[in-house]
């Protein structure tokens, strides 16, 4: 069975039900097993069913897909006790997703409600083409957010009259905001985690920006998140976050531990949640080339602007033609060489870029979810397509 072949669907979806019907796992069963593949983590080194049984030798993309894939079929068959109507509900569920000015991500429209309609959508969902994405940035922004399709597909079996796309904004933002106060957390910040702090201040895509007087978990609104899945989800994520160099302080550690009492978690949960991240990235640390570093941070965004610049690079031509038919867009982009533009201005640069990028098929990772992280970088690059007169005015940049 190859993931990366049409088909690959139909041949493990047979794999996948057997092993539910023997094992019938519970919610949160199933979830430690998901964690251990990395998954959660944005890092699939395994799956679930064939752990070190790999028919074939996948790469972590292709595992990614089959964790996803797992992931969402657990969701509906933990749910409805049977998959009759499963490629029907999930092809619907992403069709919603993506019908509308604000779509949840770009790639595919009219998908049929079938295996290979949903291989499709999967494949889009993970951005694969290697040529335009480093595999280093797929696997820390996109994949790391993969897991919230299952969160909010498994709100909407719930919910099916509601908006999932609102939901779906509203547990971004919520996860977001929690990676920005836990990255917040540290009590000596480097030069690097305060770019870092930058990016995701800026990086929701809904229109939202992350609120910076927040100090305090209590403010944050986690009553609709109360499946296992989110809350776990989210407790996870903010571990992953305050672990990103390599250890965890005081600070950082009563975080965590806050968190996990507002997420009704026992204290031995929240240690678990900790040591998990640890013992995961001990463990994987020669397969996850992103960890090989003496500062990961550091890597992250040298290796976030390069694949900025390599895209605009690639796109420069359709760029300049879509900048010239948005003249606003550009006046903005000047006014911010010599001030800070307001909210409203922002916003409007925020939404034209986004507009552009659906135009663009090559630029289709800005509308991934966690694809907001680069809209400061893309605005940061841009100026170098315009003609000299723009740049006399801009100043010099001296955080990259």
């Amino acid at each position: 069975m190859n993931p990366s072949a049409p088909g690959w669907i139909l041949k493990h979806k047979p794999r996948i039900t057997n092993w539910l019907d023997e094992t019938s796992p519970e919610p949160e069963d199933f979830y430690t097993q998901l964690l251990k593949t990395g998954f959660i983590y944005g890092v699939s080194v395994s799956t679930c069913i064939y752990k070190n049984h790999e028919p074939l030798k996948w790469d972590e993309t292709e595992r990614a897909k089959i964790n996803l894939f797992d992931a969402l079929y657990y969701t509906y068959y933990n749910k409805k006790g049977d998959s009759v109507q499963f490629f029907k509900e999930v092809v619907d569920f992403y069709t919603r997703l993506n019908n509308s000015d604000r779509s949840y991500f770009a790639g595919f429209t009219k998908i049929k409600p079938s295996a290979a309609g949903l291989e499709k959508i999967i494949q889009s969902r993970l951005q694969t083409n290697e040529a335009l994405l480093e595999r280093n940035f797929s696997n820390l922004i996109t994949n790391a957010l993969l897991f919230l399709d299952v969160v909010a597909f498994e709100w909407y079996l719930d919910h099916k009259d509601d908006d999932v796309i609102a939901y779906a904004a509203q547990f971004e933002t919520l996860l977001m905001q929690l990676v920005w106060m836990a990255l917040n957390q540290k009590q000596q910040k480097e030069h690097f985690d305060k770019l870092l702090l930058k990016l995701f201040e800026k990086s929701l895509r809904y229109n939202s920006n992350l609120d910076k007087s927040l100090t305090a978990l209590t403010s944050l609104d986690l009553s609709a998140q109360n499946t296992l899945f989110a809350r776990r989800y989210m407790l996870d994520l903010a571990a992953l976050a305050v672990w990103d160099d390599h250890k965890i302080d005081l600070n950082e550690l009563q975080y965590l531990k806050e968190l996990g009492i507002l997420l009704h978690f026992d204290t031995e949960v929240t240690l678990n949640a900790t040591l998990g991240v640890q013992q995961f990235i001990m463990s994987n640390k020669g397969q996850i080339s992103y960890l090989n570093y003496s500062n990961p941070v550091k890597h992250f965004y040298n290796q976030t602007s390069k694949t900025v610049r390599t895209l605009i690079i690639r796109n420069k031509k359709r760029l300049l033609v879509e900048l010239s038919e948005s003249k606003d867009l550009v006046i903005l982009l000047s006014y911010s060489t010599v001030r800070d533009l307001t909210k409203a201005e922002k916003k409007r640069v925020k939404s034209q870029l986004l507009d552009i990028c659906k135009s663009v098929p090559s630029l289709a990772i800005f509308m991934l979810p966690g694809g907001g992280v680069l809209l400061p970088l893309l605005i940061k690059f841009i100026p170098e397509l315009l003609p000299s007169a723009f740049n006399e005015n801009r100043p010099e940049d001296n955080e990259s």
